[in-house]
């Protein structure tokens, strides 16, 4: 089978290809084709998968292409994973939003808005093509805002394009692990929108066990949530939320703690990545090494404000190995050999939240076979979810018909109603402040 990946080039690449190496069973992906605009990045990943595939027998064949259209035809399977306007566009992004007082982050907010007004018209771009030139392909989706843009490449694939996201799956894991039980055995009850859900029951041999992780004070706050979010207020919940929605419950500390910081994260992540690709310029460095010593790093400060400002502390070691490879493997196994499977997925909702109409891209539990990902029916969401839910959504929806109609009015309206900007003066200043800053945003008139 042959996958394709957008944003080939991309530092997170060697996960998936790192997955790949473990699948030796029958019609497994035997040759990848890296497909990106930045041909010097292109060839430092290439560099790194050819270490990883030095001691593996068999190793899927790795080619490169800068043209799209080449890379989709005849693909089985394609991957997104592209940033628009790199990481310098993400610390814009984020240093536009904490100009204003508002938080910046590349999916939450005034940054996530940003960074989806200015990717969907090349995601729905990528989507047409892929419809035209590999029809019987199925798209995974992991390019940010995740939901969002999984929903504007659904206009165009249906069914055909599924969004992955690693947070739910760490979510589980973790709570499985502080249980006792095996993450493999248990069934999680999780549902919103991508980076806005909640674990609302965890199910071993058909018994929630989440209240019991609830009544436990001592328990519930031993690992990185209970941390992160204290012990007193996953109680009144009654769930636990996935890490971002720290973002809305605790955003005036997030925000302080952003606007205090040295640097931002994306402005973080550009200088340590253009180290690395600058360091594969050598053609005789270490490119595995250097990636995993630059991955570790990645990891270990991934969403360090928020626990700096929670007082969380360092992240467990078992949380800093990633997990979106793994999700994009288990998916594409299930639909490639019919091995079926439970995954959490970003999928059109089907009627599976009643508050929301059939084509909105919710984030809930899935059963996949060689027929797709179905959405499994899950207990209607509480009001204060409920609330949260729709009020993002909707501006997901703005978000879409700016992108459409190239409405700059809409664009202002998008951001003046996410539940994190408090002004409509404050969406008309960010809407300037962006459009100076991204090239991509021209099409706002």
């Amino acid at each position: 089978m042959k996958l394709t990946i957008l944003g080939g080039g991309g530092f997170r690449v060697p996960l998936v290809y790192g997955a790949l190496l473990t699948d030796r069973g029958e019609g497994r992906v035997t040759d990848v084709v890296l497909h990106d605009l930045d041909d010097g990045r292109l060839r430092a990943v290439a560099r790194v998968l050819a270490e990883q595939a030095a001691a593996v027998p068999g190793a899927p064949r790795v080619t490169v292409a800068t043209d799209l259209d080449e890379a989709l035809r005849g693909a089985d399977f394609v991957f997104s994973a592209i940033r628009v306007g790199g990481l310098e566009g993400r610390a814009d992004d984020e240093r536009v939003a904490l100009a204003q007082g508002v938080l910046g982050q590349e999916t939450v907010g005034a940054g996530g808005i940003a960074y989806g007004l200015r990717t969907v018209p090349v995601a729905v771009d990528i989507a047409r093509r892929a419809a035209r030139l590999a029809p019987d392909a199925w798209v995974i989706n992991f390019t940010n805002p995740a939901g969002l843009v999984t929903e504007a490449m659904s206009r165009h694939l249906g069914d055909r394009v599924i969004g992955i996201c690693d947070s739910p799956v760490g979510l589980g894991r973790r709570i499985a692990r502080v249980l006792g039980a095996d993450p493999k055995q248990a069934w999680i009850d999780y549902v919103g929108l991508n980076h806005l859900g909640w674990v609302r029951g965890l199910r071993i041999a058909g018994r929630d066990e989440l209240p019991r992780l609830l009544a436990d004070p001592d328990l519930l706050g031993s690992f990185e949530e209970g941390k992160l979010f204290g012990v007193d207020w996953l109680q009144s919940l009654g769930a636990i939320p996935n890490e971002y929605l720290h973002y809305y419950y605790f955003n005036r500390e997030t925000v302080r703690a952003y606007q205090q910081a040295e640097k931002t994260r994306g402005a973080f992540l550009a200088d340590q990545q253009a180290r690395f690709y600058e360091e594969m310029r050598d053609p005789g460095a270490a490119a595995l090494a250097a990636w995993d010593r630059t991955r570790a790093e990645r990891e270990a400060t991934y969403m360090a404000e928020n626990r700096e400002s929670a007082g969380a502390g360092e992240r467990d070691a078992d949380d800093l190995s990633g997990g979106y490879e793994k999700v994009a493997l288990a998916l594409m196994r299930a639909i490639a050999r019919d091995e079926r499977t439970t995954l959490i997925l970003n999928v059109r909702n089907q009627g599976v939240l009643s508050v929301l109409d059939d084509d909105a891209v919710i984030e809930v539990p899935c059963l996949v076979d060689s027929g797709g990902a179905h959405p499994v029916a899950v207990a209607p969401l509480p009001e204060h979810a409920t609330g949260l839910v729709c009020a993002v959504k909707g501006v997901e929806r703005e978000v879409l018909s700016a992108a459409e109609s190239g409405s700059r009015a809409t664009a202002v309206k998008a951001f003046a109603l996410h539940p994190l900007v408090d002004s409509v003066n404050v969406a008309r200043r960010l809407v300037e402040g962006y459009t100076d800053v991204h090239p991509g945003l021209a099409y706002l008139k």
